[in-house]
């Protein structure tokens, strides 16, 4: 099974978001773009496991979004 996971830049809190509309309950936040990635990791196969989701190999596709105000 395929699951995206969007990582999101919250420029006034100054943190990466993690958040996916395949994984109920998955919110996470960090400052660092890697432990996010890693806090991640070890999250989703605990949430879908509260979930009742049968265990078995499944796949993360990470996307990223960052954008930023510039003044010219």
């Amino acid at each position: 099974m395929e699951y995206i996971v969007r990582f999101t830049w919250d420029e006034e809190a100054g943190v990466w978001i993690a958040t996916s509309d395949d994984i109920p309950g998955l919110v996470l936040e960090s400052g660092s773009f890697d432990a996010l990635l890693e806090r991640t990791r070890f999250a989703v196969p605990e949430l879908l496991s509260l979930n009742a989701h049968e265990s078995k190999p499944l796949s993360l596709t990470f996307i990223s979004e960052r954008h930023e105000r510039m003044v010219l």
